[in-house]
C-alpha cells in the first residue's frame, strides 16, 4: 500500500472580506532585524519578503486556510497558526541546527548518489507527464542516506528544494520536514523499485510562471486538477461527486456514495465532519481507479480541498500516487 502523506492544514472558520498581516522578522539573540527573509502560506501563491527593517505585510483571503510560514537561510523555520487574530506580530528566529545533515552527507550507504537521486526524484517528482517535466534546480543541496537494512530512503536539505514545473508553469519552493521512501525491493541491476510507503512533509511556496495567462497554461493546470486529490475534496465538501463524475463502489459493486460516505456541518463555519461506513473504492472518468480508507472515526474538510488529520487518511491508486510534480497551490481556481 502507498501512503501519500502532507503537512497537516490547519482549518479555521471562514471570513468573507480579505485581512492583513503586518510584522517584523528579527533574530532572537541580537535583536537585529532579518532582511529578505520568506513569508507565504503554506501550499499557496501568496508570499512576500522582510524589508531592510525586517518588517513585512501580507493580505490573504477566504482561499487561505494554511499556516503562515516565515523562513530564512541558516534559522529555524516559524509556523503561525493562529493569525486570523492577529494584525501585527514580532516574529523572533532562532539559529538552526543541521546536525542530522552534517552526520549523512558523507555515509557510506551502499548506494551511490546518483542511484539515491534517481529514487529521489520519481518518489518526490512522481512518474507522470506532467511531473515528468519538472526539474529540481538545486539538487546539490539535498542529503539523501539510504538505510539498507529497512530499505528506507531518507532526504532532508538545509535549504528548500527548488522545482520548476515546466507544464504547469510554477516555481514551487518545497521545504522538507520529513521524507521516507520504504522499499518492498531495490534491483539497480534490473531496474525494479518496488514502493511500499512514501511520507513526506513540508511546507511549500508557489510562484506562477504564468504570467501572460496562456491558455495552454490553463489547460494543463486545469487537466491536473480534474480528478486530484483536490478536485475530490472539493467535490466531497460540496456533495456533488457524481456531477464532477466520481462514482463509488464497494466490494466491486457500484453503490450510492451517500450511503457510504457521511458528510455534514461541523460546529465550525465552513468545515465540515466526513466519516466513512467503510473502505471504498472511486472511479473518476471510467479510468482513475483509486480506494479511500479512514483508520480515524472522523476528519475534517473544506470547501478548498484540505483535509485534516492527515494521518489515518490512506488513499491508494491515481490518488495514492499523485507526488509534489501532479499538485496545484491550494488557491487555485479562487484566486477571484
Amino acid at each position: 500500500m502507498t501512503n501519500r502523506w502532507f503537512l497537516l492544514f490547519v482549518l479555521f472558520p471562514l471570513f468573507l472580506v480579505s485581512q492583513t498581516i503586518k510584522g517584523k522578522v528579527i533574530d532572537k539573540v541580537t535583536r537585529e532585524p532579518v532582511e529578505t527573509a520568506s513569508i507565504y502560506f503554506d501550499h499557496t501563491t501568496i508570499g512576500t519578503t522582510t524589508d531592510e527593517n525586517g518588517e513585512f505585510s501580507i493580505e490573504y483571503n477566504d482561499a487561505v486556510q494554511s499556516n503562515l510560514v516565515i523562513s530564512f537561510l541558516g534559522y529555524e523555520k516559524v509556523l503561525i497558526t493562529d493569525y486570523r487574530s492577529m494584525s501585527n506580530v514580532i516574529v523572533e528566529l532562532v539559529v538552526a541546527t543541521n546536525t542530522l545533515d552534517e552526520v549523512y552527507v558523507n555515509f557510506d550507504d551502499e548506494l551511490t548518489r546518483a542511484q539515491k537521486l534517481q529514487l529521489f526524484r520519481k518518489e518526490f517528482l512522481g512518474t507522470s507527464r506532467v511531473a515528468n517535466s519538472c526539474k529540481i534546480l538545486n539538487e546539490e543541496d539535498l542529503v539523501l542516506y539510504y538505510d539498507s537494512d529497512n530499505k528506507t530512503l531518507y532526504a532532508s536539505s538545509p535549504v528548500p528544494v527548488v522545482v520548476k514545473n515546466r507544464l504547469l508553469q510554477y516555481e514551487i519552493d518545497f521545504d522538507i520536514i520529513d521524507f521516507e521512501a520504504n522499499y518492498n525491493t531495490i534491483d539497480f541491476e534490473e531496474q525494479r523499485f518496488l514502493i511500499n510507503a512514501v511520507k513526506y512533509l513540508g511546507t511549500s511556496f508557489y510562484k506562477d510562471l504564468n504570467v501572460d495567462s496562456k491558455k495552454r497554461v490553463q489547460r494543463n493546470r486545469k487537466k491536473v486538477y480534474n480528478g486530484s486529490v483536490q478536485h475530490f475534496i472539493r467535490a466531497l465538501y460540496n456533495q456533488n461527486l457524481k456531477a464532477e463524475n466520481y462514482r463509488v463502489y464497494n466490494k466491486g459493486k457500484k453503490v450510492n456514495e451517500w450511503n457510504y460516505i457521511s458528510v455534514k456541518d461541523s460546529k465550525q463555519k465552513g468545515i465540515k465532519e466526513l466519516t466513512l461506513k467503510s473502505k471504498i473504492s472511486i472511479l473518476y472518468k471510467r479510468s482513475r481507479q483509486s480506494t479511500m480508507e479512514l483508520k480515524t472515526d472522523k476528519i475534517y474538510i473544506d470547501v478548498y480541498g484540505n483535509y485534516a488529520p492527515i494521518i489515518g487518511v490512506y488513499l491508494t491508486g491515481y490518488l495514492g500516487d499523485q507526488r509534489v510534480g501532479d499538485t496545484l497551490p491550494s488557491d487555485f481556481g479562487l484566486e477571484k
